[in-house]
């Protein structure tokens, strides 16, 4: 190693390989995360293996040894109306004593030079610690709500046969109609920032017998167990139907004799909010998570916006870490599309100038104003202010947590 706070020359960042480095990753897994039992070791070293088959986890080695790790999951996240391509970074860790001097800011480098070659506009993560992310362009975008309740306040919904036709359990083989019926229900909402996982990871879950995972025609519902009977977890519960909201959220509370507590995830604006007699909520936590616009062009031309809004104007992108971003842009939005095309330098104006940060929390929604009174931008007016607030402005959240 080189001097405190940087890596020396030795340090290499490469692909894992499935065979020759799964111990090493199962060990580190467990310094940089706390021990597994050895059924845990076996059951995650199970799991990272498609991830290693397709290259999507990454270390740092000092020659043959492992200092740190990470990867990205194939995913999908949806804004207003339309999928953009996602890389779902998790699972970065450093071991204990290679910390602070550099190495995982050097692996998060390569992972996102490694996402930006496999053509994902976006990457989102949840962020152990911040300073590294921005300091390489992720910035807060949105949250990860989880409300706890009593379970019997959902006991008007219990379940009954005629409540719930048309629902039927999911496996493995339903990967694909799960799939698109997120995607369906998410962009029809006009949904800001939920994701759609990809398949082997969506695979993996249906396959858990330890989750219960349901299936309609628009509307999906996962949960399992925590604790023995303690607490009924929700993470995923999602319709485009009244019908088809109340049928699944009636499966859960069927459960309502059987334990005491529910914890489930939930949108800011769900449904449940509104569906029983009184509030149900106990508590409601939250984790915020992080995006990064890996390429701009391709990120403002996938995503989707308000139909009303309508703008031309200029922008100023600079961006060390992805310089592609940077330089002068025209962004436009109308009929619900958005487009990034390169600029020349105008004179005499003073359009709203954006650093990699100011344009990751400009694109999740955070009114422009703030931004600028964050020290995330510079330059523009009111009036600019006003269309972009209306072109970008959501409340951005996720149900996933990776």
């Amino acid at each position: 190693m080189g001097p405190a706070g940087e890596p020396g020359d030795g340090i290499a960042v490469r692909p894992l390989h499935p065979e020759r480095d799964m111990r090493a990753l199962v060990d580190l897994r467990c310094r940089a995360f706390g021990r597994l039992t050895e059924a845990g070791r076996a059951s995650w070293a199970a799991a990272s293996e498609p991830d290693l088959c397709e290259q999507r986890i990454l270390g740092a080695f000092d020659g043959s040894r492992l200092l740190a790790m990470a990867r990205f999951q194939d995913m999908l996240q949806c804004w207003h109306g339309r999928s953009v391509p996602m890389a779902g970074v998790a699972g970065v860790g450093v071991a204990p004593e290679e910390r602070g001097r550099g190495v995982g800011r050097r692996l998060v480098t390569a992972l996102l030079q490694t996402i930006a070659g496999r053509n994902y506009p976006l990457a989102v993560l949840f962020p152990s610690t911040f300073p590294i992310y921005r300091s390489l362009g992720w910035e807060v975008a949105g949250t990860s709500y989880e409300a706890v309740f009593p379970a019997h306040a959902l006991r008007s919904l219990a379940s009954t046969r005629e409540a719930v036709s048309g629902v039927r359990r999911a496996g493995p083989d339903d990967v694909p109609q799960v799939r698109e019926v997120l995607h369906r229900v998410h962009t029809a909402a006009r949904d800001c920032g939920p994701s759609v996982p990809g398949e082997t990871v969506l695979r993996q879950a249906l396959a858990d017998p330890q989750n219960f995972c349901y299936l309609a025609d628009d509307g999906v519902l996962c949960y399992t167990w925590h604790d023995g009977h303690d607490e009924v977890f929700v993470y995923c519960a999602v319709a485009a139907s009244p019908q088809t909201t109340r049928a699944l959220w009636a499966i859960v509370g069927s459960n309502c004799w059987l334990t005491d507590t529910v914890r489930a995830r939930l949108a800011p604006a769900d449904p449940l909010w509104w569906l029983p007699p009184e509030p149900v909520a106990d508590a409601v936590d939250h984790d915020d998570w992080m995006l990064r616009v890996v390429d701009a062009p391709a990120a403002v031309a996938a995503r989707g916006f308000p139909l009303a809004a309508d703008l031309t104007l200029l922008l100023h992108v600079t961006d060390d870490t992805r310089p592609a971003n940077a330089g002068w842009w025209q962004l436009k939005v109308s009929g619900g599309r958005g487009s990034l095309t390169r600029a020349g330098e105008p004179a005499g104006a003073r359009p709203l100038a954006l650093g990699a940060r100011g344009l990751a929390a400009l694109y999740a929604g955070t009114p422009a104003a703030t931004l600028r009174r964050a020290g995330l931008a510079s330059g523009g007016d009111e009036t600019a202010d006003a269309l972009l607030d209306s072109a970008f402005g959501g409340m951005p959240y996720l149900l996933d947590r990776f």
